[in-house]
């Protein structure tokens, strides 16, 4: 009896958050309809004409009105929208490129990959410094590493990011001469050294920013968790601060974190793009900055829906993780 009644309220908690993760699902996809809506839009209202880049000198009124028609153009701004969303729903196809007439959709996963590793690298240098940081500024709150710190961080979140990787540019590069400027790799070089070397600059710069954010808010999970009754229960039992800190405090102070690297996942992305814009960087935010100056209208899309999608996941993932991973959200659900 009593392991059939375990069973149900396993039942009921697992059904339970599946409804949840469910129900971010819906909400995921309606985010992305509304954004391919706005963004459509905003890209036809844009200044500027496509047609302009097939465009020659000895080439007659009408047979650019021609051009214009095989484009797409001269139909209702509706009518181009439902033609494109058509195309990618059914075949995946998000047009070809105006600049070399190349797939969209190829042009963006050759890039990708380049721009995870730099994200990604970012995300998880950022995570590893900045939960020892935020734990030991919390514990020793207005000491002299948690003044020196908190400057910091106040500096990093301040700073643009286009300056910082100027900055080191000219000190790393210009004046040192210790690490590559510009690129994913050197000429005729194709080892994991000379790509990981190409790297340090444009991660230490979102590094940096990530840092300054997720430091302060460890910190001030720190202080608050180090104030509850739980801490006061377990000094009077005899446990020692330093296991205090880890056992329980580390626990609960970087839980809140996941919900603050989903909602930070625009910020990488804005940060990366004008990163690899500085680092010359071959990731989607580069193909992104031409693709704006060239007036590629179908690379554009594709490039703004690509980079919402990445964020619509990772705060979809940042929700599940936290309803499966918090207790309490947990145990609510049975």
């Amino acid at each position: 009896m009593f392991y059939l009644r375990e069973m149900s309220i396993l039942g009921r908690c697992v059904t339970t958050i599946m409804k949840r993760i469910l129900s971010r699902l819906i909400q995921s996809i309606l985010i992305m309809f509304i954004v391919s809506v706005f963004c459509f839009g905003l890209t036809k209202a844009a200044p500027g004409d496509p047609v302009l880049t097939y465009v020659q000198p000895n080439m007659s009124e009408e047979y650019i009105g021609q051009l214009r028609e095989s484009l797409g153009l001269t139909k209702p701004i509706y009518v181009q929208y439902l033609i494109w969303l058509n195309n990618i729903i059914r075949h995946g196809n998000f047009g070809n490129s105006l600049m070399n007439s190349r797939p969209v959709l190829t042009q963006i996963m050759e890039r990708l990959p380049a721009t995870i590793l730099l994200m990604g690298s970012s995300l998880m240098a950022a995570i590893v410094i900045s939960i020892p940081l935020g734990l030991f500024t919390g514990k020793y709150k207005n000491g002299i590493l948690d003044k020196i710190t908190s400057v910091l961080a106040f500096i990093g979140i301040s700073i643009p990011t286009f300056w910082f990787g100027i900055l080191l540019i000219y000190l790393f590069s210009v004046n040192l001469g210790w690490l590559p400027s510009i690129g994913m790799r050197s000429s005729g070089v194709s080892s994991v050294g000379d790509i990981l070397k190409h790297l340090i600059m444009p991660c230490a710069v979102l590094t940096f920013q990530n840092v300054a954010q997720f430091t302060l808010f460890i910190r001030s999970s720190t202080i608050t968790e180090l104030s509850s009754d739980y801490v006061m229960v377990q000094k009077a039992y005899g446990m020692t601060e330093r296991s205090i800190l880890f056992k329980h405090v580390l626990k609960n102070a970087i839980l809140p974190m996941i919900t603050v690297m989903g909602m930070s996942l625009q910020s990488v992305v804005s940060g990366a793009i004008i990163t690899e814009q500085v680092f010359a960087w071959p990731g989607t935010g580069q193909l992104a900055v031409t693709a704006v100056s060239q007036y590629d209208y179908p690379l554009i899309m594709g490039i703004t829906m690509f980079t919402a999608l990445l964020i619509v996941i990772g705060n979809l993932l940042a929700d599940i993780l936290y309803t499966v991973v918090d207790p309490r959200i947990r145990n609510s659900s049975c």
